[in-house]
C-alpha cells in the first residue's frame, strides 16, 4: 500500500471518531474536537477542556492490515494528557473500528 492511501485511510478513522465524538455529545461545537494532521505528535483526536469533561479520554487511531495493540495502546498511554483515560481505536481492513481500553477503566464504566 502506497504511504499516501496508509494516511488516507488513518485521517478517515481519526474524522470518524471526531464525528462519533460530536454526535455523542450535542452540546459540543465542532471546534471541540478535532482530528490532527497526520504524524502530527500527540493524540490523535484533540479535545478543548469542554470536550474533555464529557469525553474523558485521549484517542489514539490505528488503521492498519495487521494490528500491533499493545504497542499502539502503550502509545496512547505515552500520549495522555494527566488526568484522561487512554483509549485506542483500531481498525483491520474489512472489519468494524475496535475501541480498546485495559480491563480495571472497561470495569469502572460498566458499575
Amino acid at each position: 500500500m502506497k504511504a499516501s492511501s496508509a494516511k488516507q485511510k488513518g485521517r478517515k478513522l481519526q474524522q470518524d471518531v471526531k464525528d462519533k465524538i460530536l454526535k455523542a455529545f450535542p452540546t459540543l461545537e465542532e471546534d471541540d474536537v478535532k482530528s490532527t494532521s497526520m504524524g502530527a505528535p500527540g493524540e490523535d483526536v484533540q479535545l478543548s477542556p469542554a470536550a474533555r469533561r464529557l469525553f474523558p479520554y485521549s484517542v489514539e487511531c490505528k488503521s492498519r492490515t495487521s494490528i500491533a495493540v499493545y504497542a499502539w495502546y502503550q502509545q496512547a498511554k505515552a500520549n495522555a494528557p494527566k488526568g484522561s483515560t487512554p483509549l485506542l481505536v483500531i481498525k483491520q481492513n474489512h472489519s468494524k473500528p475496535l475501541v480498546l481500553v485495559d480491563l480495571d477503566t472497561f470495569m469502572g464504566l460498566v458499575k
